[in-house]
Protein backbone atom coordinates (compact mmCIF):
# COMPACT_ATOMS: atom_id res chain seq x y z
CA UNK A 1 0.00 0.00 0.00
CA UNK A 2 1.27 3.24 -1.33
CA UNK A 3 -0.77 5.10 2.09
CA UNK A 4 1.51 7.50 3.82
CA UNK A 5 0.33 6.82 6.96
CA UNK A 6 2.22 9.69 8.56
CA UNK A 7 0.15 12.13 6.29
CA UNK A 8 -2.63 10.63 7.09
CA UNK A 9 -2.21 10.73 11.12
CA UNK A 10 -1.49 14.78 10.40
CA UNK A 11 -4.62 15.50 8.50
CA UNK A 12 -6.53 13.50 10.83
CA UNK A 13 -5.46 15.61 13.52
CA UNK A 14 -5.45 18.83 11.82
CA UNK A 15 -9.17 17.61 10.68
CA UNK A 16 -10.01 17.18 14.11
CA UNK A 17 -8.95 20.07 15.72
CA UNK A 18 -10.60 21.99 13.01
CA UNK A 19 -14.02 20.53 13.50
CA UNK A 20 -13.26 21.21 17.54
CA UNK A 21 -12.47 24.42 16.79
CA UNK A 22 -15.69 24.90 14.03
CA UNK A 23 -18.30 23.45 17.03
CA UNK A 24 -16.57 25.77 20.29
CA UNK A 25 -17.06 29.08 17.23
CA UNK A 26 -20.84 27.95 16.78
CA UNK A 27 -21.54 27.20 20.38
CA UNK A 28 -23.23 24.63 22.72
CA UNK A 29 -26.53 26.09 21.55
CA UNK A 30 -26.10 24.78 17.55
CA UNK A 31 -25.07 21.01 18.99
CA UNK A 32 -28.18 20.96 21.36
CA UNK A 33 -30.86 22.84 19.60
CA UNK A 34 -30.28 20.53 16.35
CA UNK A 35 -32.59 21.84 13.67
CA UNK A 36 -33.09 19.57 10.18
CA UNK A 37 -30.84 22.28 8.34
CA UNK A 38 -28.30 21.73 11.23
CA UNK A 39 -28.11 18.04 10.94
CA UNK A 40 -27.78 18.25 7.24
CA UNK A 41 -24.82 20.59 7.65
CA UNK A 42 -22.95 18.55 9.88
CA UNK A 43 -23.29 15.76 6.99
CA UNK A 44 -21.98 17.18 4.67
CA UNK A 45 -18.98 18.94 6.75
CA UNK A 46 -18.11 15.39 7.85
CA UNK A 47 -18.42 14.28 4.21
CA UNK A 48 -16.16 17.01 2.68
CA UNK A 49 -13.67 16.47 5.62
CA UNK A 50 -13.65 12.70 5.76
CA UNK A 51 -13.34 12.99 1.65
CA UNK A 52 -10.23 15.80 1.92
CA UNK A 53 -8.56 13.62 4.11
CA UNK A 54 -9.09 10.47 2.22
CA UNK A 55 -8.57 11.37 -1.51
CA UNK A 56 -4.87 10.61 -1.81
CA UNK A 57 -4.97 13.74 -4.58
CA UNK A 58 -6.15 16.26 -2.00
CA UNK A 59 -3.48 17.51 0.16
CA UNK A 60 -4.11 19.11 4.21
CA UNK A 61 -5.03 22.67 2.94
CA UNK A 62 -8.19 21.36 1.18
CA UNK A 63 -9.37 19.84 4.90
CA UNK A 64 -9.07 23.16 6.18
CA UNK A 65 -10.56 24.95 3.18
CA UNK A 66 -13.33 22.75 3.47
CA UNK A 67 -14.22 23.16 7.28
CA UNK A 68 -13.79 26.80 7.24
CA UNK A 69 -16.19 27.51 4.36
CA UNK A 70 -18.99 25.46 5.32
CA UNK A 71 -18.07 26.66 8.93
CA UNK A 72 -18.71 30.10 7.70
CA UNK A 73 -21.30 29.59 5.71
CA UNK A 74 -23.06 28.16 8.64
CA UNK A 75 -22.47 31.02 10.16
CA UNK A 76 -23.43 33.46 7.91
CA UNK A 77 -26.90 31.84 8.34
CA UNK A 78 -26.64 32.17 12.43
CA UNK A 79 -26.19 35.78 11.81
CA UNK A 80 -28.83 36.21 8.98
CA UNK A 81 -31.40 34.73 11.48
CA UNK A 82 -29.81 36.96 14.28
CA UNK A 83 -30.39 39.94 12.29
CA UNK A 84 -33.55 39.48 10.40
CA UNK A 85 -36.14 38.15 12.41
CA UNK A 86 -38.36 37.18 9.33
CA UNK A 87 -35.80 34.45 7.66
CA UNK A 88 -35.88 32.15 10.86
CA UNK A 89 -39.24 30.65 9.79
CA UNK A 90 -37.57 29.71 6.54
CA UNK A 91 -33.88 28.96 7.51
CA UNK A 92 -34.79 27.29 10.89
CA UNK A 93 -38.39 26.19 10.92
CA UNK A 94 -41.56 27.14 12.98
CA UNK A 95 -42.99 25.49 15.88
CA UNK A 96 -46.17 23.95 14.85
CA UNK A 97 -49.15 23.37 17.37
CA UNK A 98 -50.32 19.56 16.91
CA UNK A 99 -52.71 19.57 19.55
CA UNK A 100 -55.15 22.48 20.55
CA UNK A 101 -57.37 22.57 23.58
CA UNK A 102 -57.01 18.85 23.84
CA UNK A 103 -57.95 18.08 19.98
CA UNK A 104 -55.35 16.42 17.56
CA UNK A 105 -54.94 18.88 14.42
CA UNK A 106 -54.95 16.13 11.76
CA UNK A 107 -53.90 18.72 9.18
CA UNK A 108 -51.16 19.83 11.28
CA UNK A 109 -50.33 16.17 11.35
CA UNK A 110 -49.81 15.91 7.82
CA UNK A 111 -48.29 18.96 6.62
CA UNK A 112 -45.28 18.11 9.75
CA UNK A 113 -45.51 14.19 8.51
CA UNK A 114 -45.92 13.51 11.40
CA UNK A 115 -47.94 9.63 12.20
CA UNK A 116 -50.29 9.29 15.07
CA UNK A 117 -47.55 6.50 16.49
CA UNK A 118 -44.61 9.60 16.43
CA UNK A 119 -47.01 11.66 18.23
CA UNK A 120 -47.22 8.92 21.11
CA UNK A 121 -43.72 8.36 21.22
CA UNK A 122 -42.64 11.96 21.40
CA UNK A 123 -45.36 12.53 23.92
CA UNK A 124 -43.92 9.32 26.22
CA UNK A 125 -40.78 11.39 25.55
CA UNK A 126 -42.21 14.08 27.58
CA UNK A 127 -43.61 11.45 30.35
CA UNK A 128 -47.54 11.79 28.95
CA UNK A 129 -48.79 8.65 28.61
CA UNK A 130 -52.27 9.61 27.71
CA UNK A 131 -53.22 11.96 24.71
CA UNK A 132 -56.23 12.94 27.14
CA UNK A 133 -53.94 14.73 29.56
CA UNK A 134 -52.72 17.36 26.86
CA UNK A 135 -54.32 20.71 26.35
CA UNK A 136 -51.33 21.88 23.99
CA UNK A 137 -48.39 19.81 22.03
CA UNK A 138 -46.04 22.15 20.08
CA UNK A 139 -43.67 20.27 17.73
CA UNK A 140 -40.53 22.59 17.63
CA UNK A 141 -38.23 23.03 14.82
CA UNK A 142 -35.79 20.55 15.86
CA UNK A 143 -38.24 17.51 16.31
CA UNK A 144 -39.01 17.89 19.87
CA UNK A 145 -41.90 18.46 21.20
CA UNK A 146 -43.30 20.32 24.13
CA UNK A 147 -46.60 19.82 26.23
CA UNK A 148 -48.67 21.81 28.10
CA UNK A 149 -50.87 19.76 30.39
CA UNK A 150 -54.75 20.34 31.28
CA UNK A 151 -54.77 21.75 34.76
CA UNK A 152 -56.07 18.59 36.59
CA UNK A 153 -52.90 16.52 35.09
CA UNK A 154 -50.24 18.90 36.07
CA UNK A 155 -48.20 17.98 38.94
CA UNK A 156 -49.78 18.38 42.69
CA UNK A 157 -47.55 16.64 45.36
CA UNK A 158 -49.91 14.25 47.12
CA UNK A 159 -48.26 14.83 50.22
CA UNK A 160 -49.27 18.84 50.47
CA UNK A 161 -53.04 17.42 50.03
CA UNK A 162 -52.73 14.62 52.53
CA UNK A 163 -53.90 12.27 49.47
CA UNK A 164 -52.71 8.57 49.61
CA UNK A 165 -50.52 7.68 46.35
CA UNK A 166 -52.49 5.13 44.46
CA UNK A 167 -51.49 2.80 41.99
CA UNK A 168 -50.26 3.98 38.62
CA UNK A 169 -51.88 1.92 35.30
CA UNK A 170 -50.53 2.61 31.82
CA UNK A 171 -52.85 3.76 29.25
CA UNK A 172 -53.30 1.13 26.50
CA UNK A 173 -54.31 2.74 23.07
CA UNK A 174 -56.58 -0.07 21.40
CA UNK A 175 -57.57 2.13 18.06
CA UNK A 176 -55.00 3.99 16.23
CA UNK A 177 -55.73 6.03 12.85
CA UNK A 178 -58.72 4.11 12.15
CA UNK A 179 -57.60 0.86 12.82
CA UNK A 180 -57.48 -1.61 15.74
CA UNK A 181 -54.69 -2.86 17.94
CA UNK A 182 -55.55 -6.08 18.48
CA UNK A 183 -52.37 -6.87 20.26
CA UNK A 184 -52.99 -3.69 23.01
CA UNK A 185 -56.70 -4.98 23.12
CA UNK A 186 -55.67 -8.82 24.32
CA UNK A 187 -54.00 -6.84 26.90
CA UNK A 188 -57.86 -5.55 28.52
CA UNK A 189 -60.79 -7.07 29.69
CA UNK A 190 -62.52 -5.76 26.77
CA UNK A 191 -63.80 -7.92 23.61
CA UNK A 192 -63.67 -6.18 20.25
CA UNK A 193 -67.52 -7.07 19.14
CA UNK A 194 -68.85 -5.73 22.43
CA UNK A 195 -67.02 -2.55 21.04
CA UNK A 196 -67.85 -2.45 18.01
CA UNK A 197 -71.84 -2.47 19.41
CA UNK A 198 -70.38 0.23 21.82
CA UNK A 199 -69.53 2.30 19.02
CA UNK A 200 -72.29 1.74 16.90
CA UNK A 201 -74.76 2.56 19.21
CA UNK A 202 -73.04 6.16 20.06
CA UNK A 203 -72.92 6.27 16.29
CA UNK A 204 -69.06 6.01 15.78
CA UNK A 205 -67.39 4.61 12.72
CA UNK A 206 -63.91 2.88 13.74
CA UNK A 207 -62.23 4.56 10.76
CA UNK A 208 -63.34 8.22 11.96
CA UNK A 209 -61.02 7.63 15.04
CA UNK A 210 -57.74 8.89 15.76
CA UNK A 211 -57.23 7.01 18.90
CA UNK A 212 -59.19 4.89 21.69
CA UNK A 213 -57.49 4.80 25.03
CA UNK A 214 -58.61 2.16 27.73
CA UNK A 215 -57.25 2.91 31.68
CA UNK A 216 -58.56 0.91 34.04
CA UNK A 217 -61.49 1.93 36.04
CA UNK A 218 -61.91 4.78 33.63
CA UNK A 219 -64.17 5.34 30.73
CA UNK A 220 -63.06 4.40 27.69
CA UNK A 221 -61.21 7.84 25.82
CA UNK A 222 -62.12 8.32 21.99
CA UNK A 223 -60.68 11.18 19.78
CA UNK A 224 -62.51 11.51 16.77
CA UNK A 225 -61.62 12.96 13.66
CA UNK A 226 -64.78 15.53 13.49
CA UNK A 227 -66.79 17.46 15.77
CA UNK A 228 -67.51 16.45 19.22
CA UNK A 229 -63.97 15.45 18.19
CA UNK A 230 -63.68 13.75 22.09
CA UNK A 231 -66.14 11.20 23.65
CA UNK A 232 -66.12 9.48 26.83
CA UNK A 233 -68.22 6.24 27.04
CA UNK A 234 -69.12 4.13 29.90
CA UNK A 235 -67.81 0.89 29.36
CA UNK A 236 -68.50 -0.61 32.77
CA UNK A 237 -71.16 -3.01 31.17
CA UNK A 238 -68.54 -4.20 29.03
CA UNK A 239 -66.27 -5.71 31.71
Amino acid sequence: MNTNFFALTIELLVGFLALLVLTKVLGKTQIAQLTPFDFISALILGELVGNAIYDKDIGLHYVLYAVFVWGALIMLVETITQKYKNSRGLLEGKPTIVIRRGVIDRAKLQTTKLDLDQLQHLLRDKSVFSIQEVEYAILEANGTINVLKKSTYQSVSKSDINIAPNDVMLPITIVSDGGWIDENLQQTPLLKESLQNLFSEQGIEINHVLIAEWSEGEPLYVHLDHAPFIKYLDISSLI
